[in-house]
């Protein structure tokens, strides 16, 4: 008989797994269909939907392994790290989904407000978040929308040898800047950015993408402590912004 592995869980949703399947459940089924609608317009390779009975919605594994996990070394090869970046781009030259997702001007507000908490509550240095907010202003400029996944972090890349063989959670795909998805994989795994970028390919403007990683990463601080999750992989990337 199979176990029940808990993958993630707390009180919005969790994840579960049990042998080959994993069982998605969330609260906020406007947030599961558009998890569903996005894996169908994606045009790279998504988990197979087995069946989906609200709240509940099961997809198979994916072969392969995570690309890595946040904070923590990857043993994703170059090649596997330029495979994730390839996927990104043919995500983000695929048509738009119909999402929004946030403008610059939205951003800045919610970013003003994470500060702001971040500050009054001692969480992190008053310094730390003062300096990384400038940083993150250079994020905050207008931006061609492409078809963005919203939460590309290592974790939800899965790869075998050298490819990619799906890519998990999307229920934070919408429009937005394409450097916001090459923030995510990133982000705490600066030193693959050349890997990701080769195959990502074009022009990238690394003070931008810098920029989101301090933005990302003030902005998630309060929604990983509240839902009993460690920042620590966030607060060392504030920390290295600054040298």
């Amino acid at each position: 008989m199979a176990e029940v592995e808990v993958v993630v869980a707390h009180h919005e949703r969790a994840t579960l797994r049990v042998g080959d399947v994993f069982l998605k459940i969330d609260t906020d089924q406007a947030r599961a269909d558009a998890e569903v609608a996005a894996m169908a317009l994606a045009p790279i390779p998504t988990p197979e939907i087995l069946w989906r009975k609200p709240p509940v919605l099961a997809l198979a594994a994916l072969p392969g392994r995570e690309l890595g996990r946040p904070g923590k070394p990857s043993n994703g090869s170059a090649a596997a790290w330029a495979a994730a970046g390839a996927a990104a781009r043919k995500l983000h030259e695929a048509p738009l989904p119909a999402a929004p997702g946030l403008n610059p001007e939205d951003l800045a507000e919610d970013l003003d407000r994470e500060c702001a908490w971040l500050i009054a509550n001692d969480v992190l240095p008053a310094d730390l978040v003062t300096r990384n907010r400038r940083i993150a202003d250079a994020a905050l400029r207008p931006w061609t929308p492409v078809f963005t996944h919203g939460d590309l972090q290592v974790a939800h890349i899965f790869v075998e040898g050298d490819e990619v063989t799906g890519v998990l959670d999307w229920s934070e795909a919408a429009q937005g800047d394409p450097l916001f998805d090459i923030a995510a994989l990133t982000l705490a795994h600066q030193e693959h950015v050349p890997d990701v970028l080769a195959g990502y390919g074009g022009d990238v403007d690394l003070d931008v993408l810098r920029a989101w990683w301090s933005l990302r990463s003030l902005r998630v601080v309060r929604w990983l402590v509240d839902h009993g999750f460690d920042p620590k992989p966030e607060v060392e990337v504030l920390e290295a912004q600054l040298f």
